[in-house]
Parts: structure tokens; C-alpha cells; sequence
């Protein structure tokens, strides 16, 4: 007879084996995204040219890497990139829904079959190839199956040693629940909602529910309300994961949720006559009861098919699901007016290095946008006559220097944060890449104010360039300003588009300029045709924007990899 502290041992082992399955279905996720990133990012980013391939390509990602999750939350972070449109998101999220369903078969699979012969090879090539770096996640992946299959072994042995179908009290305790009431069946939803939300694992609220179900004592009308509640919990990991980013990043979140509670919805309306449909194709009786080994079956069955249909039924009205997210969370007035504010990357976002790199450089080229800005703002303050009107502008370069200067901590910040994980040399490299990038587009915004600053300083002193100074600054100005739109448009293109000899005919150009009008400058303050004070002036803002060109070829070297 088994005693209370056996049920204690017993409660424990289950628990550990259900975060040993969690651990191991993470490591097996994170290591083929690691192995698979740049391709990921390719598929999710080139494979969504419509509703249905967007769909594909969803459910394709999901069974690749056993998490809906982490597609989920993959799928956010490029809406919060950019990379992907709210309309293609939904879509991506719709395929997620049923790539998951594979979790359930394999772990049916687990439960049916006895793989203990398979997990300990597993173990042992997955730990030689962890030791060796260049097929280190080929080995956590093996491992993470490992562990997975191995969780499953010990979740299936667990079950039997409870023996809870000689359990009485276990027995008149779920017997106790009226399974024709749909009070209870939304209760034992609510349940699974509020677990899978706990553990931010759908797949161990899976395992539990097939675990109870194959014992005899849970029904299955029971088990199949924990299984919808597991869908509507699941959505919680990409709501969370986007509290802090973009408006379009929280509507993509919010349209997975959506989804899901639609689909409960109308389940629940037809709840008895589609679960009986899927027993039947099952060879399951529920009046009958028994045959409990059929029983994972008619649950990863019931997810199969939930998620199919309901996808097969909303996926004709994604942009109505996107009209409807939009009217939920619009738009904030004043999202684009703060100087310099980040707006794709968010840490709680990051999933994989391979995701953070493209939120950087999606910020990196934003950054580049704004120090152009800045230096549009310098071009206009040089135009302008009324005093007054320069001093706001001065005012107004002062503060986006200093949150130019904010915006670089933040994004190298963030850049840490990525470092602390398990890199490849590739995304080493893009990471020391970005960190140059960032402190010389800083550089760039520095050379702004320093500009701002000399024509502020001359303005204060009474002083006003000539006809021809004008027209040179003027000209020199443009010149830089070509430059750094063609920094930007490498920032932000795929770089076999672009070469560095443009930016170096630029960067010619302006030394060119600099050395011609430094010289001018002296023969002009030597005839006398200007003052000193005027002269140096005119000099500094010279030798100044020669500088700033210099900065522009420092960005575009680091972004070619030239370190």
C-alpha cells in the first residue's frame, strides 16, 4: 500500500520531471535557433509575402524548434524590428498554433514507446560534441532531446508508481466532477489557463494532462478542457515578452491571444459533439471508458485538430483581426516626437542572440537617422538671421546631443546583455561591429553640437560670414550631408548593394574642400579681408566638418567589418 510520504516522493519526482521536460525542450529550442538563426530570420523574414505562406512558414519554424513560444515571441520581436508587418505576424502566429501540435504527438510517442535504449546514446555523443566548439549546439540539441525523451521515460514510470486507478480517493475525487456540465469543463479550463500562465510551459501542462489521463482517473472531457486552457495560458509568454516594446510588437501579442480565445470560444459551443467526433476517429468510448493507452492519442488528436480548424477558420479574416487589435492598442500621439528615443530594441525581448543582433542594427540605423537630423538642424542654424531663432536652435541641439549620448549607453547596454550569453564568432564579430558603430555615430553627434556651438559663439560676438564663407560652408555642408545619407543607406540596405569606394569619394571630396579653404582662410586673414577672431571661427567649423566626414568613413568601415 503506498503510504503518504511515498505520495510526498512521488509528487516530487514528477515536479522535477516536469522541469527537467521544460529544460530540456528550451535547450533543445535554443540551440537550433542558435544553429538556424541567420536562416530563421531569412524564412520569417522572406517566406510571408502572403496569409498562407506566412502560415506555412509558422508551423514549419514551431515544429523545427518544439516551441510555439519561441516563435511567438520571435515573431514579436521582428514586428518590433520592423522586419515583419502586423498582417504577416498574425499569420506567422496562426501557423505557430499548429506547428505546436507536435509537442503533443512526440510526447504520446514517449509515453507508448520505451526509448530508454536512445536517450543514454543520446547523452553521451551530446556531450562529445559539446566539448567540441565548432559542434557545441549540435550537442545541446542532442542533449535537449535528449533530456526531453528522457523527462517523458520518468513522467510514464512516475504515473504507473502512483497507481492512481486503484487510488479510491483519487478516484471518487475526480469522479466527483460533473463532466456534462459545462460549469465545470470552463472550471478545469480556467485551470489550465492559470498553470500554463505559472509555468510559461504549455508543454509541461501537456505532459501533466496526458500523465492523469493515461492513469484512467482524469476523463477526458476533463483532460480536453485542460488542453484549451493550455492555449489561452500559452499566449501569456509573448504578451509579457511584449509589454515594453512598440505598439505594433503589443498587437501582434494581443491578436495570438485573440486567436486562441476565439477558438475556445467556439469550441466550447460545439464542446460534446467535436470531442465524441474525435474519440470516434480515436476508437475511443467515453460512455465505455478503458482503454487508457488510447487516451494521449485523443488528446494530441483533439490539439491537432482544434488548432487546424480554427486556423482554417480565421485565417480569411486576418485583416479583420488586424482592424481589431489596432482599434484596441492605437496609436500613441507622441511616439515619434522624443529625440533619439530607441524603438525596436527592448531587452525583455531578446530570445536569441541572433534576434537581438537584428533589433541592434535595426537601432543602429535609427540612431544614423537621427545624428543626420541633428546635423540638418546645424545646416539650418548656419542659414538663419534672427538671433532669437538661433538661440532656440542651439538650445534644441544641446538636448538631442544629450540624448544622443544617452541613446549610445542605452544600445551598448543592450549589446552587453547579448554578450553574456553563448555566442558564435559571427555574432561576436557583428556585436564589436555595432559597439564602433554606435560610439562613432555618438562621435558624429558630438562634431554636431561642436559645430552649433562655433556658429553660436559667433553669433554671440556680432560677427557674420562673408558671401563667400557662406557659400563654402554652405557647400561643404552638402557635401557631408551626402555623406551621411550614403552612411545611412548602408546602415540600413544589405551591404553586396553598396561599396566602400562610395563613401571614400565623399570623404575625398571634403578633405579636398578642408585643405583648400584652410588655405583661402589664412590668405584671406592675412590681406585683412576679415578679422581674426572671424577667421578662426571660420576655420574651426572647416576643420570640424573634415572631422565629421572622417566619423561617417569610420561607421561605414565597421559596418563592412573593417575593425
Amino acid at each position: 500500500m503506498t503510504t503518504g510520504q511515498d505520495y510526498l516522493t512521488l509528487l516530487f519526482k514528477i515536479l522535477g520531471t516536469l522541469g527537467l521536460l521544460i529544460f530540456g525542450m528550451r535547450m533543445m529550442s535554443d540551440a537550433l535557433q542558435k544553429m538556424a538563426g541567420p536562416q530563421l530570420r531569412h524564412v520569417l523574414g522572406r517566406m510571408t509575402t502572403n496569409r498562407l505562406t506566412g502560415m506555412l512558414t509558422g508551423a514549419g519554424v514551431t515544429c523545427a524548434v518544439q516551441s510555439s513560444s519561441a516563435t511567438t515571441v520571435m515573431t514579436v520581436s521582428f514586428v518590433s524590428a520592423g522586419l515583419l508587418t502586423l498582417g504577416q505576424a498574425i499569420s506567422v502566429i496562426m501557423g505557430a498554433n499548429i506547428g505546436t501540435t507536435l509537442t503533443a504527438w512526440i510526447m504520446t510517442l514517449g509515453y507508448n514507446v520505451d526509448l530508454t535504449n536512445v536517450v543514454f546514446p543520446a547523452f553521451l555523443v551530446g556531450i562529445l560534441l559539446i566539448y567540441h566548439k565548432r559542434h557545441r549546439y549540435k550537442g545541446d540539441f542532442l542533449f535537449g532531446i535528449a533530456f526531453m525523451f528522457f523527462s517523458l521515460v520518468l513522467l510514464s514510470s512516475a504515473g504507473k508508481e502512483l497507481d492512481l486507478e486503484h487510488n479510491e480517493a483519487a478516484i471518487r475525487f475526480f469522479s466527483s466532477f460533473d463532466t456534462s456540465n459545462h460549469l465545470t469543463i470552463l472550471a478545469f479550463l480556467a485551470i489550465g489557463t492559470i498553470i500554463t500562465c505559472i509555468v510559461q510551459s504549455s508543454a509541461a501542462v501537456m505532459a501533466i494532462t496526458i500523465l492523469l489521463c493515461s492513469t484512467g482517473v482524469l476523463p477526458i472531457y476533463l483532460g480536453i478542457a485542460l488542453v484549451m486552457g493550455e492555449n489561452i495560458g500559452t499566449t501569456a509568454t509573448a504578451n509579457l515578452a511584449a509589454l515594453g516594446a512598440n505598439t505594433d510588437a503589443r498587437r501582434a501579442a494581443l491578436a495570438h491571444l485573440a486567436f486562441n480565445v476565439f477558438g475556445v470560444v467556439w469550441v466550447l459551443c460545439v464542446f460534446y459533439p467535436f470531442v465524441d467526433v474525435i474519440c470516434q476517429m480515436m476508437g475511443y468510448n467515453p460512455a465505455e471508458g478503458g482503454q487508457t493507452e488510447r487516451l494521449p492519442k485523443v488528446l494530441a488528436m483533439f490539439h491537432t485538430c482544434f488548432n487546424v480548424t480554427n486556423t482554417a477558420i480565421l485565417i480569411g479574416f486576418i485583416p479583420q483581426i488586424e482592424k481589431v487589435v489596432c482599434w484596441l492598442l492605437p496609436d500613441k500621439k507622441n511616439d515619434q516626437e522624443e529625440p533619439f528615443k530607441l524603438r525596436y530594441i527592448k531587452a525583455n525581448l531578446i530570445q536569441t542572440p541572433e534576434i537581438a543582433v537584428l533589433q541592434a542594427q535595426k537601432e543602429t540605423a535609427n540612431f544614423g537617422q537621427q545624428v543626420q537630423q541633428m546635423f540638418d538642424t546645424v545646416q539650418e542654424m548656419l542659414n538663419e538671421k534672427d538671433s532669437q531663432r538661433i538661440e532656440e536652435i542651439y538650445q534644441e541641439i544641446e538636448r538631442k546631443e544629450d540624448a544622443s549620448d544617452e541613446a549610445e549607453i542605452n544600445i551598448a547596454r543592450f549589446l552587453e546583455q547579448v554578450s553574456d550569453g553563448h555566442l558564435s564568432y559571427d555574432t561576436k564579430s557583428k556585436i564589436r561591429q555595432m559597439l564602433r558603430e554606435i560610439g562613432e555615430l555618438e562621435s558624429i553627434g558630438d562634431s554636431c553640437y561642436r559645430l552649433a556651438r562655433t556658429i553660436h559663439r559667433r553669433e554671440q560676438q556680432g560677427k557674420t560670414f562673408d558671401e563667400n564663407q557662406q557659400q563654402n560652408l554652405l557647400e561643404m555642408m552638402s557635401m557631408c550631408d551626402k555623406a551621411l545619407s550614403q552612411m545611412n543607406l548602408v546602415l540600413s540596405e544589405p551591404l553586396e548593394q553598396h561599396h566602400l569606394r562610395e563613401t571614400y569619394y565623399y570623404e575625398n571630396h571634403i578633405n579636398s574642400m578642408r585643405d583648400r579653404l584652410k588655405a583661402e582662410n589664412v590668405t584671406a586673414v592675412n590681406e585683412r579681408k576679415y578679422d581674426y577672431a572671424l577667421g578662426t571661427a571660420y576655420g574651426d567649423l572647416v576643420g570640424e566638418l573634415e572631422k565629421l566626414g572622417d566619423y561617417v568613413v569610420n561607421v561605414v568601415e565597421a559596418r563592412f567589418g573593417q575593425m
